[in-house]
C-alpha cells in the first residue's frame, strides 16, 4: 500500500544540500535533485520541498535518514493509507526529532496513554499540565519553525515516486 508524504527541508547550510539529497535518495530509491532557494529566515542556509509517493512508512525512514545533522531543520508528512495512519516529522537542531500519528484531516492524535502520563506528571507537581499538551502536540517546534514556513511560501514542489 503506498501513501503520499511532503518533505520540507527548510533550511541547511549548502554544504550539506548533496548529503541531503543523497539520503533522501537512499529512502526511495530512486535520484533525487531538488530545488534549493536561498532560506531568509536564516541567511546562508537554502530550503527545497517535495512531494512523494512511496510505501506507508517511508516518512519514518525519511527522519531517520536526515535526523541528526546540526543545523539542519526539516519536516516530512504522510497521509493516511488503508494500512496506516498518518504521520508529521519536525526536527530541528535545538529541539531534536517530534513525531505524531495525524488523522485524516491532518489533525495530531495523541494516545491515550501519553495523554494519562502528562496528567500524572501535572498531579505530581512535575510539570505544568499545559506545557505537557503543548509538547504532544508539538508546539515548541512550530514555534521554532514558522518563520522558516512562512519564507519558504512559492517554493515550486515536484513529486517524487519511490522504484519498487
Amino acid at each position: 500500500m503506498t501513501t503520499r508524504g511532503v518533505l520540507y527541508v527548510h533550511s541547511a547550510p549548502r554544504a550539506l544540500c548533496p548529503h541531503v539529497e543523497w539520503a533522501v535518495a537512499g529512502v526511495l530509491g530512486t535520484r533525487v535533485n531538488l530545488d534549493w532557494i536561498r532560506q531568509p529566515a536564516a541567511p546562508g542556509t537554502w530550503r527545497s520541498e517535495f512531494s512523494w509517493q512511496a510505501e506507508a512508512g517511508t516518512a519514518s525512514k525519511l527522519a531517520s535518514a536526515l535526523r541528526g545533522w546540526q543545523l539542519l531543520r526539516f519536516e516530512v508528512t504522510a497521509e493516511p493509507c488503508p494500512t496506516a495512519e498518518g504521520e508529521r516529522y519536525s526536527c530541528t537542531p535545538d529541539l531534536g526529532i517530534f513525531h505524531a500519528v495525524t488523522g485524516i484531516h491532518g489533525d495530531i492524535l495523541i494516545p491515550e496513554d501519553r495523554l494519562r502520563a502528562a496528567l500524572a506528571r501535572s498531579q505530581r507537581d512535575e510539570t505544568d499540565l499545559e506545557a505537557e499538551i503543548a509538547k504532544l502536540l508539538g508546539k515548541p517546534w512550530d514555534d521554532e519553525l514558522e518563520p522558516f514556513r512562512y519564507a519558504g511560501e512559492g517554493a515550486p514542489v515536484r513529486w517524487l515516486h519511490q522504484v519498487v
